[in-house]
């Protein structure tokens, strides 16, 4: 009978998984995380479960915060396990298991009163958060901080009872600074070029709007470090869980599936003090934009590269993607010869090697990443993963077929039908507009490219509107498969 995850059973499931060498009942908060899905569960809760394994700064576990109502249901299934989360590392030969269990508290959604609170208190330290790559409220086009979204003005009229993750940030701040307490880190921990840039400007951003003394305080006394994440990470699913309870013996609400590897870069800021993580694998280095640059344009761009043609085709997961001949040369020569070429230099790092280890990662059978999750939020991260490469490209006086094409496939992607005529789900949080929109490139491909908050200058540079729309054209003319032929064969 598979045992149920609580702190009660935990010699029961050390059987089948590894379990905290550490009593979590001697753990005590030291970071405040917006945003407890799948990504930070695998990533940096690990780091800290391995840290703590170690015996080794247990003040710094995690309390959780969210703001939107579906991380009510999160919080809900972790705290009927008391905060533990199973964590299932897959590799194509062997899969392990592990409970963790860095996580004391999570403040109640909703709950603006608790969240500054708790931000006020002296023991927090750091404030991180995944929040994904839209939750920063960036015009796509001039990728910088929009001040006029309806949320950012909303809290900019009522910073006392804000809505936003960056709302409440201020609230805290501002109730330290009343009672003298240094201020706390705030650490972003998403797939965001420059990341904690991004962060400083949404925060500094809204502060300029409503208290323009306050926001030059924040801008000179808050650390925002630049950090580089990176671990595969499925969504979980039904699937997840039969395999944890059949394989394991462990009933989970909500485990994490995930590869082995994962990565961790960041710039070592942390003036109110920070966790000892490069004893657990943590990079520190001076500038992290170079290994941010390169996961992003590689793996990212990749991600992008495989999924649109793989849906298309009614390809399911993303290893079914990488076994198909087609799609995987196509990753291969758009890498190759259209992204790795524009990517600078990183310390201590082969680029083409790099790339050889997300080829196999992407191929690993056991992770069931979805090629679903993949075209997600196409409208937040193109403009972040394929479109500078295109634009650097271009700059560089390189052709960028392979990259247009990429664009063109996400175009076709979402008219809402697969090629063989098997409908979309709308997987975009603009799915309506880039519907809309795509119908009519159908027949104008430059349609696409006049959304100019997704694609700024892109969209009236020659050779890229040539290179898209002949691509678009093609797509619709001949199909997916035969428009990758033709790529692959350098006649597109």
């Amino acid at each position: 009978m598979p045992t149920r995850v609580s702190r009660s059973v935990l010699q029961d499931l050390a059987k089948t998984a590894a379990v905290p060498a550490y009593d979590p009942a001697a753990l005590r908060a030291g970071i405040l995380h917006f945003g407890i899905g799948n990504f930070h569960r695998a990533h940096q809760a690990v780091y800290l479960d391995d840290l703590f394994n170690l015996g080794l700064d247990l003040d710094w576990a995690l309390v959780g915060a969210g703001v939107r109502p579906p991380d009510e249901a999160m919080r809900q299934k972790l705290q009927s396990q008391d905060w533990l989360t199973t964590v299932v590392e897959q590799e194509a030969d062997r899969s392990t298991a592990r409970v963790t269990a860095p996580m004391i508290d999570y403040l109640k959604v909703g709950d603006a009163a608790a969240i500054i609170a708790k931000l006020a208190d002296p023991a927090i330290r750091i404030v991180s958060l995944t929040i994904t790559e839209g939750g920063y409220y960036i015009d796509p086009a001039t990728q910088h901080f929009d001040p006029s979204h309806p949320d950012i003005a909303a809290d900019a009229s009522s910073p006392s009872t804000p809505k936003t993750v960056f709302g409440l940030i201020l609230a805290g701040l501002k109730a330290r600074r009343a009672k003298d307490i240094q201020p706390f880190t705030v650490m972003s921990c998403d797939n965001i070029p420059g990341n904690g840039h991004v962060t400083q400007n949404a925060v500094v951003g809204l502060a300029d709007l409503f208290d323009h003394e306050f926001a030059g305080w924040v801008r000179t006394k808050v650390a925002f470090p630049n950090g580089m994440v990176d671990r595969i990470t499925p969504a979980t699913g039904d699937r997840e869980r039969q395999l944890l309870a059949d394989d394991f013996g462990i009933v989970d609400a909500w485990p994490v599936f995930c590869e082995n590897f994962r990565q961790w870069v960041l710039e070592d800021d942390f003036p109110a003090g920070r966790p000892a993580l490069e004893k657990v694998g943590v990079q520190f280095v001076d500038d992290v934009a170079p290994f941010e640059l390169m996961k992003i344009r590689i793996l990212n761009g990749g991600h992008a590269t495989i999924a649109y043609p793989a849906a298309l085709m009614d390809i399911h997961f993303v290893h079914e993607a990488m076994d198909h001949p087609l799609i995987r040369a196509f990753l291969g020569k758009v890498e190759r010869e259209e992204i790795i070429p524009i990517v600078p230099p990183v310390p201590d790092t082969d680029l083409g090697d790099y790339f050889k280890l997300i080829e196999r990662r992407f191929s690993n059978p056991k992770i069931g990443d979805t090629v679903t999750r993949l075209c997600l939020d196409g409208s937040n991260r193109q403009p972040k993963f394929i479109l500078p490469s295109a634009a650097d490209g271009l700059r560089a006086g390189r052709k960028v077929t392979g990259l247009a094409l990429v664009s063109a496939l996400w175009a076709r992607y979402c008219y809402g039908e697969t090629d063989s005529g098997q409908p979309i789900a709308p997987n975009d949080p603009n799915w309506a507009r880039l519907t809309a929109v795509a119908k009519q490139a159908r027949e104008d491909p430059k349609a696409w490219l006049e959304m100019s908050d997704i694609f700024g200058g892109l969209a009236v540079d020659q050779d890229y509107a040539g290179a898209f729309s002949h691509a678009l054209h093609t797509v619709w003319a001949s199909g997916t498969r035969a428009t990758l032929e033709a790529y692959l064969r350098g006649t597109l």
